[in-house]
């Protein structure tokens, strides 16, 4: 689709100079918003969530956005700081409907917003892009990933806030294809964000922290055996070989079931090395015995 192609070309919606908004501001035909309508001098931002859920402050009062409208929104707000072609963006919410009428829901989402969902974005008559006063919490966590999860760097200072910010997932229940990948993009980031948070916790001898951590990471992946292992880590470490054991039987017997695969040996050696379980796990067995 050509983002030339739209609406009839209003001057006003091209403007991007920060002016005060008067009380009722003018958006063109096009979607675009004129200079009056939008206000960045002295306002405090807008802050968009996308992790646990998609949410909409302006300063400390959450925005009732319109269901297409909070689509542009978190669509926009994926795409980092960049704007986004406004062909980009109808073509992706709405990818089954034809060039001119996917243009004209993504004007009619834009002008849905109210005047405090309005100061979170910068529109013109080509692109869509978020104000420069917006802040999107994926924008904060995902360098701080990328970090923990550097070897060369120090976790000092770490706590479970850190944890519990890295346990939400992106946009739930959302289900559209972009959506879904950035999903799993997140999901991905995060886990071993998690897992790199539940070994410097486990070094640390900050085993309440460890668990908390390795639990998040079980909970994003059930199946991945290197986030269980951080886990039956953390309640070895802190000398809880019940719990550990547990969590082992808990996911071998789910690895079995859904998958048809057994716990690699590695796994079953680390569970099976603290004293008093040796002589329990000899043997694991689901339809057959299988030697530890």
């Amino acid at each position: 689709m050509d983002g030339s192609r739209q609406g009839d070309g209003s001057a006003a919606g091209g403007q991007k100079s920060p002016l005060p908004t008067p009380a009722h501001g003018a958006m063109s035909a096009d979607g675009g918003w004129s200079a009056a309508a939008r206000r960045n001098d002295g306002v405090v931002g807008a802050s968009i969530a996308v992790l646990g859920g998609f949410r909409l402050w302006v300063g400390e009062e959450p925005v009732n956005v319109p269901g297409n409208s909070e689509r542009v929104l978190a669509f926009v707000a994926l795409r980092c700081r960049a704007a986004v072609p406004r062909a980009m963006v109808a073509g992706a919410l709405w990818p089954d409907a034809p060039e001119h009428c996917a243009h004209a829901n993504l004007r009619s989402a834009l002008a849905r917003l109210r005047s405090a969902g309005r100061q979170a974005l910068e529109v013109s008559r080509t692109e869509v892009g978020l104000a420069r006063q917006t802040s999107v919490d994926l924008h904060r966590l995902r360098p701080l990933a990328h970090r923990l999860i550097d070897p060369d760097m120090h976790l000092d200072g770490l706590d479970l806030d850190v944890v519990e910010d890295f346990s939400a997932d992106l946009l739930p229940g959302w289900y559209d294809d972009w959506a879904l990948l950035e999903a799993e993009d997140w999901r991905q980031l995060r886990i071993h964000a998690l897992e790199a948070l539940a070994a410097h916790f486990v070094c640390s001898g900050r085993h309440a922290e460890a668990v908390a951590a390795a639990c998040a990471a079980v909970r994003a992946d059930p199946l991945r055996e290197i986030s269980q292992s951080w886990l039956i880590r953390a309640h070895l470490a802190e000398g809880s070989p019940s719990e550990a054991l547990r969590d082992f039987e808990h996911y071998a017997r789910r690895l079995h079931d859904e998958l048809g695969l057994q716990p690699t040996s590695r796994l079953c050696r680390l569970v099976a090395a603290p004293h008093g379980l040796r002589q329990r796990h000899r043997r694991w067995s689901y339809d057959r015995p299988e030697a530890f």
